[in-house]
């Protein structure tokens, strides 16, 4: 189906395969999911009353645009009155539509003055003035303006612009305002049987007479020359007639019904198949399927971004709505669209309405190792009949989204059977005795909680210092606590294993970094981290920083995203919301964040005053804000630090693994380290000591 303009008289010489087109083309492929179809046509000037449809979508960009005008009826157009005609176009030249080189009684097309063609420039506008210069009328049919009007040359006569989308009714009762459906036969419409070459035709696109026969697909003579005639029926009533020739022009009645093609095929049926095409209608009947219709003008360029439209108002696809209760009946559609991007997009509109529960889309197959079949007739006719059945018979429940079935996710779980990524049992801490307990899963969220002053955070950066030296992941850090030289020394010592400075307070007698170890320290820094920093006095939201997050993932490719701490954050809600709600949508965010982009998230979370404190390990019941913490996060760890020297060596921390979702990661328990407060490294406790 192809790109939006007018055809206009082209002189017909003897012989010539071209066709005459009589009247203003109007376009079918609007691109929007409620354009004007489904009543309020142009006033016929014509007896004929054809209106063109879109040409084929060709490889060619840009179709060649003839400019001449459109002739209709030939009439004397002597009684023209100078002074009237005058005043009209004067009239025209005020709505912005010039008009001096225009002929009355003929339809000239230009660039639309409103919407001047879009991208693409087209010449879709088109202006009619009558043959005595008394009135003019216009119509742009370009899908995302739709322009149309009339204004009389007489003083006294308004502008009076027709609305766009005018209401009608479901039923198919007709307003006020459009002429009723004309009645249509094969002799009123001149439709003769198939001559010779128009049979070799359709035999080149195997297409039998019996099926021609059976559609009442007839030829037309329009100045000398046959074009193929589709007839639309309705209850064995011909109701609209589509017309084409060889070069896949198209063109079709006014004032017609716009029903589906074969619409009595498929009144009683339980599935239904449809495609974009009358002769893709006749390729599925030519293999079998009688059950099949065809839409009556075409696809849309793109998916409409907007809501579904009320029905009264969803006019391109009335044909769907007028006969809802033939698609109620059946209990699957299968959507046989052209494979192109119109195609594919005609195939989600028409799901958008039918329901997509209930339909099916095929996949086309290729016709030569490059090129894939574009619809049913070329599947016809490059592969043959059995070809386009196995199209249909392996045909996929249509997509919803939202809704997946395992066998969608079969490659993902084969890879995580072989272990493909190398991590999906975690990676390692770095520690042999917390390795048993806890390992690091691309994608899940750590809460870590702890009273203060008990190693938190110098813990969770001897992790992911070990992690770097393991894996070579990388990290973004929002640290709030920590004044940015403050973290870089931490780090620092961590990775060096040497104090920042040479200080007896806790250097001991370990000599300080040198320049050239600092130099390598500080392109590390730069390599391994990048930092999430709010410098304004407000505190940062969770969204921005996990906004922040993610950019960092997509730019930087870092694996572990560390938060400390959660009182640090700006914790605004609505008045009607509680805090347990809030902590509920804030953690739904920051596991959505690391699953989608499997990125490990360690949250630090202080626990609430705790007044009877023991001096044992908090619970993680006890972090201040919500049970949520310990309800939502895939891992819960405790780190607690020996502040009694009758219970143990000072420098022991108790990390507390209180919860793993993941059995394969890990385990509940509890695992001792030796802090190093020298250079702020974690040791693994040896036996004995």
């Amino acid at each position: 189906m192809g790109s939006k303009h007018f055809l206009s008289n082209p002189q017909v010489s003897p012989g010539s395969s071209r066709l005459l087109f009589f009247c203003l083309i109007r376009p079918l492929h609007t691109g929007s999911s409620a354009g004007l179809l489904f009543g309020n046509p142009t006033k016929p000037i014509s007896t004929l009353r054809l209106v063109s449809l879109k040409r084929p979508r060709l490889a060619s960009l840009r179709p060649v645009m003839i400019k001449r005008a459109v002739h209709v009826e030939r009439q004397e157009v002597d009684n023209v009155v100078p002074e009237r005609l005058s005043l009209l176009r004067e009239k025209l030249k005020n709505e912005g539509i010039i008009c001096d080189s225009c002929t009355p009684g003929q339809y000239s097309n230009m660039l639309c003055p409103k919407c001047e063609g879009g991208s693409t420039r087209e010449r879709s506008f088109s202006l009619f003035i009558r043959e005595d210069g008394s009135m003019a009328l216009w119509t742009c049919f370009r899908g995302k303006c739709g322009w149309r009007g009339h204004i009389q040359a007489s003083s006294n006569a308004s502008y009076a612009p027709a609305e766009r989308n005018e209401k009608k009714q479901i039923n198919g009762d007709l307003n006020s305002k459009k002429k009723p459906s004309r009645v249509l036969t094969e002799k009123s419409l001149g439709l003769e049987p198939l001559c010779p070459e128009i049979l070799a035709y359709f035999s080149e696109r195997m297409i039998s007479p019996e099926t021609l026969r059976r559609n009442g697909v007839m030829q037309r003579k329009m100045s000398d020359q046959n074009v193929i005639a589709f007839p639309y029926r309705r209850d064995g009533r011909i109701v609209n007639c589509k017309y084409r020739d060889i070069e896949k022009n198209f063109f079709q009645e006014r004032d017609t019904e716009r029903v589906l093609y074969g619409l009595d095929d498929i009144k009683n049926a339980s599935d239904i198949i449809i495609v974009e095409g009358e002769m893709d209608k006749l390729s599925m009947e030519e293999v079998g399927y009688l059950n099949c219709v065809s839409v009556p003008d075409g696809a849309p360029a793109k998916v409409s971004e907007k809501e579904l439209p009320p029905i009264e108002k969803d006019t391109k696809y009335q044909f769907l709505w007028k006969y809802k209760e033939y698609f109620q009946k059946a209990s699957r559609i299968i959507l046989a669209t052209d494979a192109d991007v119109p195609g594919q997009s005609l195939a989600e509109e028409l799901a958008r309405r039918v329901g997509r529960e209930r339909c099916w889309r095929v996949s086309w197959p290729k016709k030569n190792e490059i090129e894939v079949c574009k619809d049913a007739n070329e599947v016809l006719m490059h592969l043959g009949p059995q070809a386009l059945r196995d199209v249909i018979e392996n045909a996929e429940l249509y997509p919803i989204r939202g809704l997946f079935r395992f066998d969608d996710y079969f490659d993902e779980i084969d890879a995580y059977y072989h272990r493909i990524l190398g991590n999906e049992l975690g990676v390692s801490t770095g520690w042999r005795s917390l390795d048993d307990l806890y390992n690091v899963v691309p994608g899940e969220l750590t809460i870590v909680t702890g009273v203060p002053n008990s190693g938190k955070s110098e813990w969770i950066d001897a992790l992911i210092c070990n992690i770097n030296a393991r894996e070579g992941w990388t990290f973004a850090l929002c640290s709030m606590e920590n004044k940015v030289r403050e973290h870089a020394r931490k780090l620092l010592e961590k990775h060096i294993k040497k104090p920042f400075f040479e200080n007896s307070r806790y250097g001991d007698s370990i000599p300080r970094m040198s320049r050239d170890e600092l130099r390598e320290g500080k392109q590390w820094l730069s390599d391994t981290f990048h930092l999430i920093r709010y410098e304004d006095d407000s505190l940062p939201s969770i969204k921005w920083v996990i906004d922040l997050a993610k950019a960092a993932v997509l730019r930087y490719g870092v694996r572990g995203l560390v938060i400390d701490p959660y009182n640090e954050l700006d914790h605004q809600r609505p008045p009607n919301q509680t805090e347990t709600e809030y902590v509920s949508q804030m953690l739904t965010l920051v596991k959505r964040f690391a699953q989608h982009h499997q990125c490990h998230v360690w949250f630090v979370a202080h626990p609430r005053q705790l007044q009877n404190w023991n001096g044992g390990a908090p619970n993680l019941y006890d972090i201040s804000g919500s049970a949520h913490f310990i309800n939502k996060c895939d891992n819960g760890i405790v780190v607690h630090r020996n502040r009694d020297p009758d219970a143990g060596p000072l420098d022991r921390v108790q990390i507390c693994v209180r919860k793993v979702r993941n059995k394969v990661s890990g385990n509940i328990g509890d695992a001792f380290l030796s802090y190093r407060r020298t250079t702020g490294e974690f040791k693994d406790v040896v036996e004995g000591h």
